[in-house]
């Protein structure tokens, strides 16, 4: 068993007080601190996207002209459809997609590709495009953009 002690005590010391750096700034003098701050950021331009990166040009366009090709057993294009697992622009334009298919069987599987890659040099910026078809990860439902399933009635 335990034993607690107490102590009766009249009163308690006060905790010191926090200082603050600057207490002694009047307001205006602190206002006119945030001001030049704040105008040196406003002033900062934002940096421009590289073309080829997500949200620059080159990319937006790329998926616009894959976003143009529908698979032609279920109404929903190829890339809200999730084949599309990736797309790589280099700086001197080349465009390298990475894409699969619903299965291996696609009756598409000879001419998908060969779309993908015509419709993707046809970008204005692309000199040439590559279409990688791989396999791993497989596809399945569960990668298709919430459009896509919507459409197709799985929402």
């Amino acid at each position: 068993m335990s034993s607690f002690e107490t102590e009766e005590v009249d009163s308690v010391a006060a905790p010191p007080k926090a200082r603050v750096d600057g207490a002694g700034e009047t307001a205006s003098e602190t206002f006119e601190r945030k001001r030049d701050y704040l105008e040196g950021f406003l002033a900062q331009k934002p940096e421009a996207e590289a073309p080829g990166e997500p949200g620059g040009d080159l990319y937006e366009a790329i998926i616009e002209a894959l976003k143009s090709i529908y698979d032609p057993e279920i109404p929903v294009n190829i890339y809200d459809l999730g084949l599309i697992y990736g797309v790589e622009v280099t700086e001197g334009g080349q465009a390298v997609v990475s894409m699969t298919l619903t299965t291996p069987n696609c009756p598409v599987a000879e001419s998908m590709p060969a779309e993908v890659e015509m419709r993707v040099a046809s970008v204005p910026g692309v000199a040439f495009a590559d279409v990688n078809l791989v396999w791993d990860p497989p596809w399945d439902p569960q990668k298709m953009s919430d459009d896509a399933k919507l459409e197709l009635g799985m929402l």
